[in-house]
């Protein structure tokens, strides 16, 4: 591996998504959006549902949906192990609106505090499918 690459690895419950060489990787953490370079120091921290956005050694950035999951960083590995996981182009836009319409539906009802979060939660992926789908459209634009 050059030695200013990072070698990511972003896999879900259904298989690895991604594996290979980048020069940074920004990322959704539960804090906020953070990007890791090279070299970085080691973390561990969750992941909010949103866009992680991966800029290989060929400057191409590829751009994948995560529902949410963990982050393990050490100086030359970027290990994503999301909840759920998806190359962004294969979002599916009316699937995210009908997810958003049910969870908007559900929180305008009684809920006990459980279901009232899984609402909230469904309702948090779909806002972040579709933000990253409209992302998409405007760079394709």
């Amino acid at each position: 591996m050059e030695p200013n690459t990072i070698h990511v690895d972003i896999v879900s419950a259904e298989g690895e998504i991604f594996a290979g060489a980048a020069r940074v990787v920004y990322l959704p953490a539960q804090e906020g959006e953070i990007g890791v370079y090279p070299r970085h120091a080691p973390l561990l921290t969750l992941l909010k549902p949103g866009e992680v956005r991966v800029l290989g050694t060929d400057n191409q950035e590829h751009s994948f949906y995560v529902s949410g999951g963990a982050l393990e960083v050490q100086p030359n590995q970027v290990s994503v192990l999301a909840d759920t996981a998806a190359r962004a182009r294969d979002l599916d836009e009316q699937a995210a609106i009908a997810a958003r319409e049910r969870a908007q539906s559900a929180l305008s009802g009684r809920l006990d505090r459980i279901s009232y979060a899984e609402a909230q939660a469904e309702l948090a992926r779909a806002i972040a499918q579709l933000k990253l789908i409209e992302k998409l459209r405007r760079v394709k634009g």
